[in-house]
């Protein structure tokens, strides 16, 4: 047995048995490992920045790790920007790079560079197998490293020598390690706390925008008055009828500090205390009251589940969440607008449906138009890297075969990780792209005034703009073998819509909206 083959296996036996992967030569032995090893599925992505998207989802899904195959350094720094987003999102993944032989780095060949350096800026835990022999361990201790509460990416570097000389040795699973208890006396702290009836608000985060949490929260908030909101960008957030509806937190700074006026008690439960998302001039950049005291009752790594049930016991032992009723919006008719592609998401979202939203300003009235509609979960761009709308709607559709995967893109952070559709189409996923079509990087003109630039000159403007040529998602997704059409009234969406989600495999439809800014 090659080393190649011991990770492989050792992977399988530890729970990871998908790998998202753009391999080259250094890699070969551990694409040929995979005909040895028949229960490790691998994936191909045709650009780095899908693999490790695709991994964040199918990891943010099943909370589980799926394994990541880059080509040396440069793969690696190809997929930086969304392991940056799984890491802001604490999901569990395995990073496997290959590297050359050990004998070969000394010469400096063109391909050589500084994987511990990428590796340390994008991940919690690094590591490089010496030896066939070590690659077996290696492989267990990176699974338990990434699943290490909250979860995180975990960085494995497998030189090619290490990989295709015998002597490799399957390891057992690593145990994985459990969250935190929060302390009782936390508890009975907050708990008092929560009783004075001074203003106070819930921030949930992490692990804490699932069904059991919310839950928890939601018969804290009716019996204190607490308010709940959730982080900006949750990594998975449970939401639906039959659901406690809960807020997010604005992405304006102006948003947080209306939202939190008055604020007395600020719980952090899974969540970080807030800040703006950048520096403005004459702006704060921390958000939280003047006057407000920040609890920091359960972090990321902590058991949020079990905390928030044991004050919900003491403070509301007898009382009942309140939960989001079934409703939806009217199908819209007219002009197809941000708004109108809203409402018929709303009215159309199916049971079960995973979101992937990197809709950005299209995309603000999503959350208001789909509150009451069936239950659902809500994936969001965690790390503000864009690019991750598709990737992560490709590894949720792998990880949950049996569930309708939307994913709702704008079109400037399409061209970034496009190819995804390739993958999608060879996997036949049930993805639903919906690129929002304004030709702009709109989001970027309303950053141009809020820091206070000159906004009057062409230049700027002409980065800003993405048409002349205006680009054509429809001939882009069918070269890529995604059936494809174009929107451009509120009944025509409405009906591309129906169609596909009604039909296999993935479909994409450019909605050609004006820009809300």
């Amino acid at each position: 047995m090659n080393g190649a083959q011991s990770m492989l296996r050792t992977l399988v036996n530890s729970g990871v048995d998908v790998c998202f992967a753009n391999p080259g030569t250094s890699e070969m032995h551990f694409v040929a490992a995979l005909d040895s090893v028949p229960e490790m599925r691998g994936v191909l992505g045709l650009f780095e920045g899908v693999v490790t998207g695709a991994a964040d989802g199918y990891a943010r899904m099943l909370d589980r790790p799926a394994a990541t195959l880059l080509h040396l350094g440069p793969g690696m720094a190809n997929g930086l920007a969304n392991l940056h987003n799984a890491r802001r999102a604490g999901t569990p993944i395995v990073n496997v790079v290959g590297d050359h032989a050990t004998y070969h780095k000394s010469l400096d060949a063109p391909l050589e560079s500084d994987i511990d350096a990428l590796a340390g800026w994008s991940s919690a835990w690094t590591r490089t197998s010496a030896r066939a022999q070590d690659v077996g361990k290696d492989a267990a201790d990176a699974v338990a490293a990434a699943l290490h509460p909250p979860g995180q990416v975990a960085t494995l570097v497998l030189p090619a020598d290490a990989s295709w000389s015998e002597g490799g040795a399957v390891a057992d699973p690593v145990r994985r390690a459990r969250p935190r208890t929060v302390p009782e006396n936390a508890v009975e702290e907050l708990a008092e706390v929560l009783g004075r009836g001074e203003s106070t608000v819930l921030l949930l985060g992490g692990h804490a925008t699932r069904e059991a949490e919310l839950l928890a929260a939601s018969r804290i908030a009716a019996v204190t008055g607490a308010r709940l909101f959730a982080e900006t960008f949750p990594a998975r957030l449970e939401r639906g009828a039959g659901l406690p509806a809960v807020e997010k937190l604005g992405y304006l700074a102006e948003q947080v500090t209306y939202q939190l006026t008055d604020v007395r008690h600020l719980v952090l439960i899974g969540s970080r205390p807030p800040v703006s998302f950048f520096a403005y001039p004459g702006k704060p950049s921390e958000l939280t009251p003047e006057g407000c005291t920040v609890h920091r009752f359960a972090g990321p790594a902590d058991d949020t589940a079990d905390a928030l049930a044991r004050l919900a016991d003491r403070v509301a032992p007898d009382a009942a969440p309140v939960l989001a009723e079934p409703t939806r919006p009217e199908l819209p008719t007219g002009e197809l607008t941000a708004q109108t592609v809203a409402e018929a998401i709303g009215a159309l979202l199916p049971e079960g449906a995973i979101v992937s939203d990197e809709a950005n300003t299209s995309g603000l009235m999503l959350p208001m138009s789909t509150a009451g509609a069936p239950r659902h979960d809500w994936l969001a761009l965690t790390g503000g890297a864009i690019g991750q709308g598709m990737p992560v709607a490709t590894g949720a559709a792998i990880a949950c075969p049996d569930r309708p995967v939307i994913c709702l893109e704008s079109d400037g952070s399409a061209m970034y990780t496009l190819s995804a559709l390739w993958t999608q189409a060879r996997e036949q996923s049930n993805v639903t792209t919906v690129v929002f079509s304004n030709r702009s990087y709109a989001i970027l003109r309303m950053e141009l005034q809020r820091v206070g630039a000159e906004t009057s000159g062409t230049a700027a403007a002409e980065l800003l703009d993405i048409g002349r040529p205006d680009l054509d998602f429809v001939a882009l997704a069918g070269g890529m073998g995604v059936p494809a059409s174009r929107a451009g009234t509120a009944e025509e969406f409405t009906a591309q819509f129906s169609k596909a989600l009604g039909e296999p495999g993935p479909h994409l439809i450019e909605a050609v909206v004006p820009s809300l800014l």
